[in-house]
């Protein structure tokens, strides 16, 4: 069975991929306007960040999906919190947390979760992620080299672990803890699954040990099949696949690209990137001599490279009519991902409208 998640929008939300205006959520001030904080008759309209976060998750949840992804960045909520509180708005809806192990305790960690298992029902699942270096990092305090943040991050999953069934001492490069355990009325939850996200050698390395899910972003499918077999190759036993996907779907395949075109058109200057990122680097490298028209990072039929000008994120998503995108996710699932993480802006209505018509025409078993 194939579980399908919805990327939430933690930073907050664009009107569309054709006009880089943030008008929901994040930590924008109340304006006219906007639709989360609103104002209305010149006073805050009572309308939130999260209230719009829930109205996502609901959607989603209405269209099948088992979940959502909650992002990470300096400039976003913490989605810890969040999820504790968009618990109560929802039945089953899991909650992918996205956390850097660096930045917690292994044992606070332990407790954080299990306390939110025992209030969820065990709706808690990892995406494990270990920066990309740069500001970001810098932000967080954190001037670990790259593979080494890697190697804490194993070895933050093995003391968690530990921890989760303890009691459990260790005594090892990063973290040292003794008779380290949960008390008695948190023990026995189900420990979460993990997507554990990374591209370089060491990511692989570190997923081999500890992934449930591999999580890839999505890239030209021939390249993306090596790497789940360099993943397989290094790992004690095989994890699942997953793909994190923006998706661009229209009754037409001309009406899908008409949106990029004027996103394309009205695209701003983008800065210059900072970091380490093994996974950027690799996008940016299909993309080697594409010209300056938007259908030149179309790499292969619907996948297209440039999605990264239009928002913040990874560079390739799907574009094309319902039954093409639908084809492309087949496809995917055809390669051996268990799992797609979909992605559209603005989240709200491109949840509908993947629901309405996108999923109903996969033919890969859905959870």
């Amino acid at each position: 069975m194939v579980d399908l998640y919805w990327r939430l929008h933690m930073e907050g939300d664009q009107t569309s991929l054709r006009h880089r205006v943030n008008s929901r959520g994040g930590f924008a001030p109340d304006a006219p306007g906007r639709i989360a904080p609103g104002v209305r008759d010149g006073a805050p309209d009572g309308f939130g960040h999260l209230d719009y976060l829930a109205e996502v998750a609901l959607a989603t949840e209405d269209a099948g999906l088992v979940g959502g992804l909650m992002p990470s960045f300096p400039h976003t909520d913490d989605p810890w919190a969040a999820a504790a509180s968009l618990a109560a708005e929802t039945s089953a809806y899991r909650f992918m947390i996205a956390f850097q192990p660096g930045f917690l305790h292994p044992v606070q960690a332990a407790r954080m979760t299990a306390t939110l298992q025992r209030a969820t029902g065990g709706r808690v699942v990892f995406n494990i992620i270990s920066g990309g270096g740069g500001p970001p990092q810098l932000w967080w305090g954190d001037k670990v080299d790259h593979d080494d943040r890697y190697d804490r991050t194993s070895e933050f999953l093995d003391v968690l672990k530990g921890v989760w069934h303890g009691p459990f001492d260790h005594k090892g490069r990063f973290y040292q803890v003794e008779n380290a355990g949960l008390p008695d009325w948190l023990r026995g939850q189900p420990f979460p699954e993990i997507f554990f996200s990374g591209s370089s050698p060491a990511a692989i390395a570190a997923a081999g040990r500890h992934a449930d899910h591999y999580l890839s972003w999505l890239e030209p499918f021939e390249a993306l099949a090596e790497k789940f077999a360099l993943v397989r190759a290094h790992s004690e036993t095989p994890p699942k696949f997953a793909v994190r996907v923006d998706v661009l779907a229209r009754e037409t395949e001309d009406e899908a690209w008409e949106e990029i075109r004027q996103g394309w058109a009205a695209r701003p200057a983008r800065a210059a990137e900072h970091g380490d990122s093994v996974g950027v680097r690799r996008g940016r490298s299909f993309l080697d001599g594409a010209g300056d028209g938007f259908r030149d990072r179309e790499v292969q039929p619907n996948v297209w490279g440039g999605f990264s000008e239009l928002r913040d994120g990874p560079a390739f998503g799907l574009v094309g009519s319902y039954a093409q995108v639908a084809a492309r996710l087949d496809e995917l699932l055809a390669l051996g991902v268990d799992a797609l993480i979909l992605a559209g802006m603005p989240h709200l209505e491109e949840a509908r409208r993947i629901g309405a018509h996108v999923l109903p025409l996969l033919k890969g078993p859905l959870s």
